[in-house]
């Protein structure tokens, strides 16, 4: 239940006779109708109103709910004068900035969520009350039109155009704050929606509104009843905060907790450490004889001595069976590929990488000779990642699987990482989606502030820790098995 839904229902309470006690001494709603019609047929005989159609009985199919005793259903226009708006035309004609011009009341004047209107942007000149109609400080407005039966009580005198209903009392048979409240409930609003549905344009008519049922309390009720809401509105706000508040951490939490999953997988804290799968050490001066090897048969070119690993570069603790490194030393980074001008590859833009915790893409196809000068080149089993603000933060990132000759191709805004031997690449998928790898290369993006990237320099140099193979493929494992949880937590 959201805080509208709990407005909506302490009114419905208030509108029900349920939200306070009833007491006797405060009689019954029949006296005071009584003299509404007296003083109605008053004014009608002076010329002062006019003689409307008489309303429609109330039949028993129409009352949606029970009343106290002391309580009357009626229609509006049986306790109420209502009357539509006049627009003088052209009204540009008639406004004026004059001191003693008359008020000229439009919906711009309301405040979303307020209750009074209390001044006006412009006035009109005494002429233009001929076509228009004047109403009082005291009076209730209505929207007819677009946004329709929003109620506003007047805290000034004016005149309104036919976007407007005005709502006036021939006596007091509403306590203007209870009467907003009841024009601001579920079932008034549900019967003036009924009336206008179908039309082309939602239009609330003086007639529909007058053939409105609501309850009517006595009037000291009606005042209890008013203090009584105005007395819970405030833990209604309180509870929207709230609300609001909670909605935020829902959002937030399943994002919070796979980057939380990832960020215990990189520090070693994933899964539990096993002695008979060896040391980083061990996998790290395998892969260090393979690059020697593939530099000596020219497969790769001879990389440049990376510095060695100080202890203010390292962020936080990780195993003693793990390794820092720097990604250089255990992948090529944007290497280059060459095959025929003929042959088919696979093409991905970056609209084709999909963004956060997944490693997903699809591909057109193109020629080698169309992609082989101004775009970033990769082959099958390369890991690639947007270098550009937004994707980069948005983690598109992939294996390349399945490609077309096992070659592909893509917009220059990609670092290609390549790895010198089998290590598990999913394990560094998932540490390049990590929050501290982000976070870190966020941090030490150059360029302008709409074209950010994260430079070649700080991918090569990044220091990352190093598990053992086998621990690399168990802890990817954990991850697969867990972010699936967190995706049905989004759903």
């Amino acid at each position: 239940m959201n805080a509208q839904d709990l407005k909506n229902g302490i009114l419905q309470l208030a509108i029900q006779g349920k939200l306070v006690e009833q007491q006797k001494e405060e009689g019954t709603v029949k006296e005071l109708l009584q003299q509404v019609k007296v003083e109605k047929d008053q004014l009608i005989k002076e010329g002062k109103i006019k003689k409307e159609k008489k309303l429609q009985e109330i039949t028993q199919d129409e009352i949606p709910f029970d009343i106290p005793d002391s309580w009357q259903w009626m229609r509006l226009g049986s306790v109420l004068e209502i009357a539509r708006g006049g627009s003088p035309r052209p009204i540009k004609s008639f406004l004026t900035d004059s001191n003693d011009g008359i008020n000229w009341i439009k919906i711009g004047d309301t405040d979303k969520g307020g209750k009074y209107i209390n001044q006006t942007n412009e006035k009109i000149i005494k002429e233009g009350l001929k076509k228009s109609r004047y109403v009082k400080k005291g009076d209730f407005l209505l929207s007819n039109s677009m946004s329709f039966g929003r109620p506003y009580i007047l805290n000034i005198d004016g005149c309104i155009h036919d976007g407007w209903l005005v709502l006036s009392q021939f006596i007091e048979v509403f306590n203007k704050e209870f009467l907003y409240y009841l024009l601001s409930s579920r079932m008034v609003f549900n019967q003036f929606s009924s009336r206008v549905s179908g039309a082309v344009v939602n239009n609330l008519n003086s007639d529909k509104v007058r053939l409105t049922l609501v309850p009517i309390p006595p009037l000291e009720e009606q005042k209890r009843i008013v203090e009584k809401i105005e007395e819970l509105m405030p833990y209604v706000e309180k509870y929207d905060k709230a609300y609001s508040e909670v909605g935020e951490l829902n959002k937030k939490f399943p994002e919070d907790m796979q980057k939380s999953i990832l960020q215990y997988a990189i520090q070693g804290k994933l899964v539990e450490q096993r002695e008979e799968e060896g040391t980083a050490e061990e996998l790290y001066q395998q892969i260090q004889e393979e690059k020697k090897v593939l530099v000596k048969e020219g497969k790769v070119k001879k990389p440049k001595k990376l510095m060695r690993i100080t202890e203010d570069e390292i962020p936080y603790d990780i195993p003693e069976n793990w390794k820092w490194i720097r990604l250089g030393d255990i992948f090529e980074i944007n290497p280059r590929n060459t095959v025929n001008d003929d042959t088919t590859v696979s093409f991905i833009p970056m609209t084709l990488i999909e963004d956060g915790y997944r490693s997903e893409f699809s591909y057109e196809t193109k020629s080698w000779g169309e992609v082989k000068k101004g775009y970033t080149h990769f082959r099958e089993g390369d890991i690639v990642m947007a270098k550009i603000t937004p994707c980069f933060q948005n983690l598109k990132s992939a294996i390349m699987l399945n490609l077309e000759n096992g070659v592909g191709a893509g917009t220059t805004e990609l670092h290609v990482l390549r790895a010198y031997n089998d290590i598990c690449l999913e394990f560094f998928l998932w540490f390049i989606k990590s929050p501290t790898f982000v976070s870190t290369c966020v941090s030490k993006m150059t360029g302008t502030a709409g074209q950010q990237r994260v430079g070649t320099d700080t991918i090569t140099n990044y220091v990352a820790p190093l598990p053992p193979l086998e621990e690399q493929r168990r802890i990817v494992l954990k991850i697969e098995e867990m972010l699936p949880h967190c995706r049905q937590l989004i759903k």
